[in-house]
């Protein structure tokens, strides 16, 4: 349950992550030295504004034209003129600072270092001794106290040294204050702007023995066998006009206030509320305790396959640690690394990317049993849909709302970059707004559908004005992109701004099929119902192409890039589930082509796009093709402490990689539960407790030989289970009565459930 190590970090990619949703740190574990390099999840480079290019409503006809008329440099030479944000880029995110505690130890060689990151409890533990002496250091970030809290122990005194630093001068104050409780740290900036985020925090200590004081700007404990360190941050974007100092140092004295022992068991009694929900066990699993985890990754990428099942084990409870340490409610959303980001410019400013990654975030926060980790993204979607409107009106004149590429915190809406490959693509409002239904297909939470019903029905709205009619009569947005994607003229031109990319369409059928079905969920007989349904009927299905692919593009061209990292054409089969082996056979072997030539190519190199072709392996039931993936998002896009590498690193292959194991598992649509539907042969046996499945239930199973022989459902919200399963099945209720089943043709079993009802199911 730990990710261990036997020596301290060199480098962010070997130091382990800690979090509080709003706030984390990467711990390094050095003896001499601790750093924790520190984020906020609100400290991004700047405030709101607008970006919307004024000349962009005036340019769209004549940009539709260029590209009907097959002119694509004229269109895009048009397009980045006149479409473009202005400025071209949205506010990044940045680092809070690094926290370093400097420690003058006893004399003497290091010896039994181990330094380990606790799945099961969210701790991050150093011991080691120093001639002889035990030290003992323990890092943890608190959701319930929303501090970060350091102890250290040891058998003999040793003293400290801690300082705040690590902003390139972005600081605009790093001084040592006094009050009735003693002398504390402060450590407060911005962003540099006048309306950006500003931001305080707090460090004070306490120790058992000796004495805390102060020089300079450094807080100085001495000659102490324990230690306890507390950190604080405020900021305003959480509180606009308030006293982010005084907050602060608040937050820090309730925590000084309490025991180690207190603090510990309110954030235990939080964390472990989310993460015992669910687990997995896969064959060699108890391996991830007796080999270090670099050690672990090493022997996996030199071929150990019982390694393999162990790191994946591991892999997917560290995907689910993180997103308890990432996202919880009332904080803002993961970005591309979450709340674990080094640089002052981080690669892609560390935004909200939103033509896949930040979606990928989010698909294991619903199948692993952690739905209240995803209201973040759903808080970021009502500022979104707010600015989406005016850039819907004031781009393209339309109704409705819509976002591109990329977000920020404020909700940003605008073109972001100069880059024609993924710029000018409005689909970004879109995809995100998908979210809103599959939360509540798995909750069945009709508050909360209610509330977010107008986000959903204004992204549809916007399209019933942006689709324009084709030469066959179909409907398509133009201008548009597939995603990052450069496709080649039979002249041998090139371009990347196209009308009807297959994506666009795909998203676009998902979208009026969810705001259907949630005005019927939610008994509105609403205006748009008979526009969508027309408009749906003249929207353009998936193609198979000259190469036996899913056509990524209205015309069949062919890709400048074959294996290129995005697979957009394949949106209908995951993460929607238009393409199904079950229901589209000959679709899905295109499917499987698709894949196959991307990888042929060279395709899968980054590791969000190696998570998201397992997961699409996955809905395929091609449970051996789901294990070469996922060994090769180990083997190839993993650093030593499991961050996925894009390179650099980008923890959306973390969750997209955890998911893909779920959907192994796992499958859930609207015709019901299929149990281990991709189970690879090297899963021979093993067992899930507590995945998710749409409709509010709970799935746990057992399987030998890639068989299920137990499996036991609870049923939050009562109503009918479908399951497919083979062979025959006894069903018991939690007082052991028998339940009646319904079996169809298809294999499929139904059975009654009742709210809070456990349903064992065994072999009869």
């Amino acid at each position: 349950m730990a990710i261990w190590f036997e020596s301290p970090a060199a480098r962010f990619e070997e130091a382990l992550p800690i979090g509080a949703g709003r706030f984390g740190a990467m711990v390094y574990g050095v003896p001499e030295k601790e750093l924790l390099q520190l984020n906020e999840d609100s400290v991004w480079s700047g405030g709101p504004r607008s970006r919307v290019n004024p000349d962009a409503k005036t340019a769209l006809p004549e940009i539709r034209r260029l590209l009907a008329e097959g002119k694509i440099s004229a269109a895009e030479k048009l397009a980045f003129q006149k479409m473009q944000g202005c400025p071209p880029n949205c506010r990044h995110y940045m680092p809070l600072g690094d926290l370093t505690a400097a420690f003058t130890l006893p004399a003497g060689e290091i010896s039994d270092y181990r330094r380990s990151l606790d799945l099961e409890t969210g701790i991050c533990t150093v011991s080691f001794r120093c001639g002889g002496v035990q030290v003992k250091r323990e890092v943890f970030a608190s959701f319930p106290a929303q501090v970060i809290v350091l102890r250290q122990t040891a058998d003999a005194p040793f003293s400290a040294e801690i300082t705040m630093d690590g902003r390139d001068d972005y600081y605009d104050e790093n001084n040592i204050y006094y009050d009735n409780n003693g002398a504390f740290l402060r450590f407060s900036g911005g962003s540099g702007t006048a309306d950006g985020i500003r931001f305080s925090c707090c460090t004070r200590a306490r120790c058992t023995d000796g004495a805390v004081t102060a020089f300079g700007n450094t807080l100085a404990v001495q000659d102490t066998h324990e230690m306890l360190l507390i950190f604080a941050v405020r900021t305003s974007y959480y509180h606009p006009g308030a006293e982010l100092s005084a907050l602060a140092v608040q937050d820090a004295d309730r925590a000084l206030d309490q025991s180690w022992t207190t603090l510990a068991a309110s954030h235990l009694a939080d964390y472990r509320t989310l993460y015992d929900r669910t687990d997995i066990s896969l064959p060699d699993a108890a391996l991830a305790d007796s080999l270090p985890t670099d050690r672990l990754l090493k022997a996996v990428q030199d071929g150990d396959t019982h390694a393999c099942n162990a790191l994946l084990t591991l892999y997917f409870r560290f995907g689910r640690y993180l997103m308890i340490a990432g996202s919880r409610p009332g904080t803002l959303p993961l970005n591309l690394q979450g709340i674990w980001n080094k640089d002052m410019w981080p690669a892609w400013g560390s935004r909200f990317t939103i033509n896949i990654n930040t979606e990928m975030n989010y698909w294991g926060a619903e199948s692993c049993n952690l739905p209240e980790c995803h209201l973040p993204l759903f808080d970021l979607l009502r500022k979104m849909h707010a600015n989406g409107t005016k850039t819907a009106q004031e781009m393209y004149g339309c109704k409705g709302w819509c976002c591109h590429h990329n977000t920020d915190l404020w909700g940003d809406t605008a073109p972001q970059d100069l880059w024609m490959p993924a710029t000018i693509w409005p689909m970004g409002g879109a995809w995100l707004s998908l979210h809103i239904m599959e939360h509540f297909r798995y909750t069945g939470d009709q508050a909360f559908l209610a509330a977010c019903y107008p986000m959903l029905h204004d992204a549809a709205l916007f399209f019933t004005d942006y689709l324009t009619e084709n030469a066959q009569g179909q409907l398509i947005t133009s201008p548009s992109v597939s995603p990052e994607n450069t496709y080649q003229l039979e002249s041998g031109e090139k371009g990347s701004l196209c009308a009807g990319p297959s994506m666009d369409t795909q998203i676009i059928t998902e979208l009026y099929l969810d705001v259907m079905q949630a005005a019927e969920i939610l008994g509105r007989d609403d205006a748009i119902l008979p526009t969508l349904r027309a408009q749906l009927e003249k929207l353009p299905k998936p193609q198979i192409g000259k190469y036996g692919q899913i056509m990524e593009w209205a015309v069949d061209y062919d890709e400048v890039e074959p294996g290129h990292r995005h697979i957009s054409q394949l949106f209908a089969l995951h993460p929607a589930h238009q393409i199904s082996p079950h229901k589209t056979p000959e679709l899905s072997e295109a499917a499987a082509s698709t894949l196959h030539r991307r990888l042929t190519h060279g395709g899968g190199h980054t590791g969000w796009s190696c998570a998201w072709i397992a997961n699409m392996y996955a809905r395929l039931c091609d449970g051996d093709a789901v294990y070469d993936t996922l060994t090769k998002l180990m083997t190839h896009s993993t650093y030593p402490n499991l961050f996925d590498m894009h390179p650099p690193f980008q923890i959306d292959g973390n969750f997209g990689g955890s998911a893909a194991i779920a959907e192994c598992l796992l499958q859930t649509d609207s015709d019901g539960i299929r149990i281990l539907p991709a189970c690879p042969a090297e899963w021979n046996k093993g067992s899930f407790r507590g995945l998710r499945a749409y409709g509010g239930f709970a799935v746990s199973a057992a399987w030998e030989n890639g068989s299920a022989n137990k499996i036991t459902i609870h049923s939050d919200l009562g109503g009918a289970c479908r399951l497919f399963l083979q062979g025959t099945w006894t069903i018991t209720d939690q007082n052991d009565y028998e339940i009646t089943s319904r079996k169809e043709a298809d294999g499929c079993m139904e059975f009654m459930t009742v709210s809070g009802g456990v349903y064992h199911l065994t072999r009869a």
